[in-house]
């Protein structure tokens, strides 16, 4: 049954995608893409915890017959991040207008996940990536990106051809070694590849997977990208191809490279993936913390999250490397749950931007006193969101990143000083990582969604983003207080990739344990009884001590002001002073401009700017694009038009060729 239900969501999108030119059937469109989002929930919730049979279809591409199955991480993954492009896609994109590109970019988006997802050969899996690279690109053009010149989309589409060749690099090598483009056969060949080969191909796939999950240098394209499109975009790309892409990388560093046979390959490509992943965590999150618009925020948030995953699954490598696989299965699924969370959490967040968005037309954090407009399920759903990705318990987010660091911690376990020493240094990056997060995440929710109302935007945010927004908060605690039921969807996974039931191990009762509870235990599922009647002690406090009524009063703001609004803390205000002590890391830059009514003491107007550097793009990208401009410039007399010089090359042509033979 799961198989017809994945089917259905298949056809539907594509349905979308051949229907959203029609104008008069465009309010069709939200119907289709989210009912076939509802039907890939449904197929994963059925098929879990065991995998749904392998489809072989009657085609074939490049001579390798096409065939279609999930495994259970595909289906977690994939169910996770179809719960929010459900409300996604019924809400739709506030930036779109009348246009059916953005259902089509949609649509394709959707598709191209789902064939990496199941597709079992290198060249339909290759296809179905760019289709959903193709998708991405669609979507933002059917919003605004076009008022910045396409610029954002380019530089998206020329980082993610980079790892497009970077992965057919790697299946080119992976096809060698095995003379099949079948997973099956690239599975089959593992133990017989070369160690040379498997490095080659393992850091391909990094390179290839890392550019959609914003590891360093690509996660520059994030907050371009996500800030020239809609909440509705930031959805998808943050949850259903994130996801897609984490599980391609997983599954070909784990069935394809033989790492279960070569410790050294398994311990290289291990430690790589950690410093790799703990780098773009830290840095993805530092420039987080300095923007002030929710898609920019947000949009580095999840290139951390993702690199964090990434980080895991560097630690699966070095467990794997010294046969420890109860522990290398435990950061397998560690790293699945988080994404989990991340998928939830991120997507109600960005459906709160387009809410605002809708409100005032857009996208700025600033103090407007939202839940306090907008009623009580925005505000529930915010904060329970908000609560996880700033890891505060008991919720998803808070899970995950305690698992994280409990998967650290079994480094003793590891023989070699060099792998224990690197598990130390990942613990202490990426606690960096998690407290920077808190304050981001305390700073949008605030800034962003706190604060005295302003009389100039009294409209709320609409009630079905709100319901929408407390639907996927009340999700996220989901997620947390049924981790004792949810892990063992993931058991028959871990069993075949590791021969250890890690996630059954995971749970001991109502705790959750790393692997046992001896070293270490927490239970979200008691917490969330415990904790509302341990506030019930400062509650009671509070109202036995009160003696004298709460007395207000105007801020005192260089002088008294007549109005509270300007006293509050601006975002450059709260991050200004991260920015001045990580200034090695920030490179900040700020401009005064003056415009002089007469004379230059009479300033009429005051124009002051701030920003932060973006490293790669000034030390990598841009020197990269004057080397591609000065080759044209020097290239550009082969399209001079001039047919003595085209005669000429013809000329020189057959001279080269001549001489070829004679030699």
């Amino acid at each position: 049954m799961s198989v017809d239900l994945i089917l259905a969501a298949s056809a539907l999108w594509l349905a979308t995608a051949i229907l959203s030119p029609m104008r008069s059937l465009r309010p069709l469109l939200r119907y289709l893409l989210s009912a076939g989002c509802v039907l890939g929930v449904a197929a994963c919730l059925i098929a879990l915890p065991t995998a749904p049979p392998r489809i072989e279809f009657p085609f074939a591409l490049a001579s390798q017959r096409i065939a279609f199955a999930l495994d259970p991480a595909a289906l977690w993954l994939l169910g996770f991040g179809l719960v929010p492009a459900i409300f996604a896609c019924w809400l739709g994109s506030p930036l779109s207008g009348r246009s059916g590109t953005w259902w089509a970019g949609a649509s394709l988006s959707l598709l191209g996940a789902l064939g990496v997802f199941g597709l079992q050969d290198g060249m339909s899996m290759l296809v179905a990536w760019e289709v959903m690279s193709l998708g991405g690109a669609v979507m933002l053009a059917g919003e605004r990106a076009r008022e910045a010149g396409g610029k954002p989309v380019l530089l998206m589409l020329a980082l993610l051809e980079v790892g497009a060749i970077a992965l057919v690099f790697a299946i080119l090598l992976l096809d060698h070694a095995s003379a099949t483009i079948g997973f099956g056969a690239f599975s089959a060949h593992a133990p017989q590849t070369s160690a040379l080969l498997s490095w080659a191909a393992g850091i391909a796939l990094l390179i290839g997977f890392g550019a959609k999950l914003g590891l360093i240098p690509f996660y520059e394209w994030f907050p371009r990208a996500y800030s020239s499109g809609s909440g509705a975009t930031g959805v998808l790309f943050s949850g259903v191809v994130l996801n897609a892409a984490y599980f391609a990388l997983s599954r070909g560093w784990n069935s394809w490279l033989g790492v279960a046979h070569d410790s050294g390959t398994a311990f290289g490509l291990g430690v790589v993936a950690i410093a790799i992943g703990v780098v773009s965590a830290v840095l993805a999150i530092l420039f987080a913390f300095q923007q002030d618009d929710w898609r920019a925020l947000l949009s580095y948030s999840s290139a951390e999250n993702a690199s964090i995953a990434v980080a895991m699954l560097g630690v699966t490598q070095l467990f794997r490397s010294d046969h420890l696989n109860d522990l290398a299965g435990l950061a397998w699924t560690v790293a699945l749950l988080h994404l989990a969370g991340h998928s939830l959490a991120k997507g109600a967040l960005f459906l709160v931007a387009d809410g605002i968005q809708a409100s005032t037309g857009n996208y700025d954090i600033v103090p407007r006193g939202w839940i306090r407009n907008s009623g009580f399920m925005l505000g529930l759903g915010a904060l329970f969101a908000v609560m996880s990705l700033a890891s505060i318990p008991p919720q998803a987010g808070f899970v995950s990143e305690w698992y994280v660091f409990q998967s650290v911690f079994q480094g003793f376990h590891l023989s070699a000083f060099t792998g224990r020493l690197a598990l130390v240094l990942a613990g202490a990056g990426l606690a960096l990582a998690a407290a920077v997060g808190l304050a981001t995440f305390i700073k949008l929710f605030g800034l962003g969604l706190l604060g005295m109302p302003d009389p100039d935007y009294q409209r709320p945010v609409p009630r079905r983003s709100a319901v929408a927004v407390g639907v996927l908060g009340l999700c996220v605690l989901a997620v947390a207080v049924g981790a004792p039921l949810w892990l063992n969807a993931l058991a028959s996974g871990a069993q075949t990739l590791f021969q250890a039931n890690s996630p059954q191990a995971m749970v001991s009762g109502w705790l959750l344990v790393p692997l046992t509870d001896k070293f270490a235990f927490i239970s979200p599922s008691k917490l969330i009884i415990v904790m509302p009647l341990l506030a019930l002690i400062p509650l009671a406090l509070l109202r036995l001590t009160r003696t004298r009524p709460v007395r207000r009063t105007a801020v005192w703001f260089g002088g008294m002001t007549q109005h509270g609004r300007d006293a509050l803390t601006t975002p450059l205000t709260f991050s200004n002073a991260m920015r001045t002590f990580y200034s090695f890391v920030y490179q900040p830059t700020m401009s005064t401009e003056r415009e002089h009514a007469q004379r230059e003491y009479f300033i009429k107007r005051l124009v002051f700017s701030e920003g932060v550097t973006d490293l790669f793009e000034r030390h990598l990208f841009e020197p990269a694009v004057r080397i591609v401009t000065w080759c044209a410039d020097r290239l550009r007399a082969l399209q001079s038009g001039n047919l003595n010089f085209y005669l000429a090359l013809v000329g020189g042509l057959l001279v080269a060729i001549l001489a070829l033979t004679l030699v």
